[in-house]
């Protein structure tokens, strides 16, 4: 692998802000949906549950596509690979733009999960391929910063155009950003060499001997757990907050914006603390994270309460995935990184397609009043296995 670009006075600013925006706009599109659920399922004539299970549908095709996908293409051009996926997104956006019914919504979104999937797999590891391990955790907080966007001005920016124009629109009008947003890659994301070269005399090790291996399943454990509990309860924020909670429809863009603002800050602290101490910091942040549910479940009609606690749940959650790969890359060696990169990303749409899913149950069967609890019950699991997996760990004399 040719040596990380960054120096200490030459930081790769310009290639981190374009993969920060090429993030943007992938979680934009995959998460558009979620703001514009009461919308989609009223013009196509389905119910809440079923519009939420495109987030399964999404999450699901990321799942079982990454992996085989990273392996497929794995002596391709990392540059070339954010490209191409970039369009084949905003060509998903087009077709869900034009669909005529359920069905072909749900192809759009199959579609789009495939891209998604192997633009997680290249992305997830491009930042450490730019910078050298000790600034990874900048760098990481800088690419987050547009997932951190998605939330703060891409979704919530989305959902007022559907309200006001349609969701179609808001589709369309993504799909053509993130076509210029191509050209942008073409022209300033400094090409990479991903491959790990052997030093003279170096043995190579199978993958699953690696010593890093089981660092990295325990996070993705980790990872499962944690925001499993958070999509079963997020996926469904729009119809809570309305059905629940008691704001009006028109409230719903506002407070999402609310919500990704105070999840920049959280980032901020996040970028501060990663490559500072990423194990002690997560605890910390899923720990904050149970207060603001706590709130959810007991005092969910009291708006202002409500208020409150949804900034200090973007706080908690708006570090909490930048703190987690920057775990993961500091686990990793640097021969398992991409790997760990497409593991962390199945782990996450596993996490976000199964939450969807039981949350959907959970909606169903017992309304939207469980929702929070049963984020709840999922965050004690995360912090409980985090902390015994880490002693674990350290008894094995390995670093995590």
């Amino acid at each position: 692998m040719t040596a990380p670009i960054s120096t200490r006075n030459n930081f790769p600013w310009v290639g981190l802000l374009v993969l920060a925006c090429s993030i943007f706009v992938s979680v934009t599109s995959e998460f558009l949906p979620t703001g514009l659920l009461p919308d989609i399922a009223g013009e196509l004539k389905v119910s809440a549950s079923q519009v939420g299970l495109l987030v399964t549908i999404f999450a699901g095709t990321v799942v079982l596509s990454t992996t085989p996908l990273a392996a497929l293409t794995r002596n391709f051009s990392r540059k070339s690979l954010v490209v191409v996926v970039l369009l084949v997104i905003a060509a998903s956006g087009v077709l869900a733009a034009l669909a005529p019914n359920y069905g072909v919504l749900v192809v759009a979104r199959v579609l789009g999960g495939l891209a998604h999937g192997l633009f997680w797999a290249v992305v997830g590891a491009y930042a450490a391929h730019l910078v050298p391990k000790h600034q990874i955790g900048r760098a990481v907080a800088i690419t987050s910063g547009g997932g951190t966007a998605a939330f703060v001005l891409g979704v919530p920016l989305g959902t007022a155009l559907g309200h006001a124009f349609g969701w179609r629109l808001a589709f369309a009008a993504l799909a053509v950003i993130i076509v210029v947003l191509s050209v942008l890659v073409i022209r300033y994301l400094p090409a990479v060499d991903h491959r790990v070269q052997l030093k003279t005399g170096e043995i190579a090790v199978p993958m699953n001997r690696d010593r890093s291996l089981p660092g990295v399943i325990v996070l993705c454990i980790v990872i499962i757990v944690i925001m499993m509990g958070h999509y079963i309860f997020y996926t469904y924020i729009a119809p809570w907050l309305i059905h629940e909670v008691g704001f009006d429809e028109s409230a719903v863009a506002p407070l999402l914006f609310l919500f990704g603002g105070a999840g920049a800050i959280g980032l901020a602290l996040a970028g501060v603390v990663a490559d500072r101490a990423p194990r002690f910091g997560f605890v910390v942040t899923a720990a904050v994270a149970v207060i603001p549910v706590l709130v959810f479940v007991f005092f969910s009609h009291s708006p202002i309460v409500v208020i409150g606690a949804l900034v200090v749940w973007g706080i908690a959650f708006g570090g909490l995935p930048a703190m987690l790969q920057t775990r993961m890359l500091h686990t990793a060696s640097a021969r398992l990184r991409d790997l760990a990169a497409a593991l962390f990303t199945t782990s996450f749409n596993l996490a976000i397609g199964t939450g969807a899913l039981v949350g959907g149950l959970i909606l169903d069967r017992s309304g939207y009043g469980a929702l929070p609890l049963a984020d709840l019950i999922f965050l004690g699991v995360a912090l409980v296995f985090s902390l015994v997996s880490d002693a674990w760990l350290r008894a094995r004399g390995q670093r995590h």
